[in-house]
């Protein structure tokens, strides 16, 4: 069996997970490419990112005394068909401290298709100086099921108040589901021109239109500074897994740029080329 990943496995990296789960490939694939070997691992790389669903997990805690903790926090969301197994809520995009009084914090998680979200478990390793958390609740958006599902808590996760437990299975409170038309993913090729000075460093940013006037929201496509560093170099190729919303069989436009900013912002774009994948990553 051949599990390629050429993702990153680092808290400021990538999506902020150290942990992932990978499909296997078929052999003949790798072998067929070996020559090329780095683009093709690449492209497998982005093909599991493709059979792979993105959820967007928020924690609020609680607006007590004692309420933050500094201990490690994780969770495991269970579905129809699996779960993800345990994942260290490790990087927050809003805090660089996390779990603190009163504030929202907002993780990715990444996992292979569980399907229907069932319930969640939640809870820490009560290491460090402060380490009892009262959690307030868990907020879980998963795009490619078309639904946002809220999970009350409103307890303490402390060994020494509320019941002593330090983590907890928690179900989604059905009248705060929200619905919406599922995500799909995008594959999207970025062609950078061959001319001088024609790279850029800025926050790129992409629209799909529809018929019928549907659009998608607008949507960075570096999830981070250095993979702005990175891509869009003079005369490269990037290409980029997104999930947005089904605009339908037909592109009838896009709409791209940046957001300026930095030394080298200036881009010259040859060509973009968008396919829109199907369920099974085809």
């Amino acid at each position: 069996y051949y599990f390629p990943c050429q993702r990153w496995l680092a808290v400021e990296e990538d999506d902020g997970q150290i942990v992932r789960e990978l499909v296997p490939v078929d052999e003949a694939f790798v072998k067929k490419d070996s020559e090329n070997d780095g683009q093709s691992l690449a492209t497998l790389g982005l093909e599991q990112k493709a059979k792979s669903t993105t959820y967007t997990v928020k924690v609020k805690t609680g607006d007590k005394k004692n309420a933050g903790t500094d201990a490690n926090v994780f969770i495991t969301l269970y579905g129809s068909k699996d779960d993800t197994g345990i994942v260290s809520l490790k990087a927050s995009k809003i805090n660089k401290n996390k779990f603190e009084r009163g504030k929202v914090d907002e993780f990715t998680v990444e996992s292979v298709d569980i399907g229907d979200l069932k319930k969640i478990k939640i809870g820490h390793d009560n290491k460090g100086n402060s380490t009892g958390w009262f959690l307030e609740w868990v907020e879980i958006d998963a795009p490619s099921l078309g639904k946002c599902l809220k999970f009350p808590c409103g307890r303490w996760l402390d060994k020494s108040e509320d019941d002593g437990a330090i983590e907890r299975i928690i179900f989604p409170a059905e009248l705060q589901t929200t619905e919406y038309i599922p995500f799909v993913p995008y594959e999207i090729t970025v062609y950078t021109s061959d001319i001088f000075g024609a790279g850029t460093d800025a926050d790129v940013f992409i629209v799909l239109y529809g018929s019928d006037g549907i659009c998608t929201q607008q949507k960075s496509l570096c999830l981070n500074k250095r993979e702005q560093r990175m891509y869009f170099e003079r005369n490269s190729v990037n290409q980029f897994i997104v999930e947005l919303e089904d605009v339908g069989d037909i592109i009838e436009k896009i709409r791209i740029g940046h957001k300026g900013g930095g030394l080298n912002s200036g881009w010259h774009l040859d060509r973009v080329a968008i396919r829109r994948l199907l369920p099974n990553g085809k």
